[in-house]
């Protein structure tokens, strides 16, 4: 097993954004409205500090601006675990902004030429089955030092019961609790829950760009497990 220096993991960041597609047959899929745009922005600010940054960038048309950004793409569930299990050993700083599918098809229900659904008269099922929970597999696999951050994604009334429960559940250093309007919107305001009881809140509505430099500025005072 190759060894990993305390001096590779104290730095870079691994941030995942976007959506996953989970197939359905060969041509359609089970998809949600990220637009990656956070993650994108986090990435940017990230490399415009000078701190090495892998970018896990999900099917999206959004590219970060800044050339020290390593991109590696995916498009399932399947394929971002792979990438998290490489990677994470390296980083100093896991973000987990990609909106990975709770579900997916349990079978690849294709049948006939090509591997496309064909249109019948009849009705058609579609079973799903959850998907791993990859920031609680990443916070079982963390090394010392590393730090792990997590968004919430739900409806106002229930998002900071939800927030402080998946902090708890995933055993990670903080959740990024936002709201659902959050997603394809521009600017995000959002709530930010640490482990050991403390709370940052932004001041109202911001770019994500902007909310990007304000946690990054934040970051260094998160005492890693």
């Amino acid at each position: 097993m190759q060894r990993v220096s305390t001096h590779e993991v104290s730095r870079g960041f691994l941030i995942t954004a976007g959506p996953t597609h989970e197939p359905i047959d060969a041509v359609r899929y089970i998809g949600n409205r990220s637009s990656g745009r956070l993650g994108v922005a986090l990435a940017d600010e990230a490399a415009r500090r000078g701190t090495p940054v892998t970018l896990l960038l999900g099917p999206t048309h959004l590219l970060p601006s800044r050339p020290g950004v390593d991109v590696v793409r995916f498009r399932t569930t399947a394929d971002l675990e792979r990438l998290l299990m490489e990677r994470l050993p390296r980083c100093g700083t896991l973000i987990q902004a990609a909106a990975v599918a709770d579900y997916r098809p349990a079978v690849d229900i294709a049948s006939g030429e090509g591997g496309k659904l064909r249109r019948e008269q009849r009705s058609l099922s579609l079973t799903l089955e959850p998907t791993p929970d990859l920031l609680a597999m990443c916070a079982a696999r963390r090394r010392p030092g590393q730090v792990l951050i997590g968004f919430a994604l739900e409806p106002l009334d229930r998002l900071r019961e939800s927030a402080l429960s998946k902090l708890q559940r995933k055993d990670v250093d903080a959740i990024i609790a936002n709201p659902l309007g959050t997603m394809e919107a521009a600017t995000i305001e959002a709530e930010i829950f640490l482990r050991g009881g403390g709370t940052w809140k932004t001041e109202g509505a911001m770019s994500k760009e902007a909310f990007a430099a304000w946690l990054l500025d934040r970051l260094p005072t998160i005492a890693p497990r």
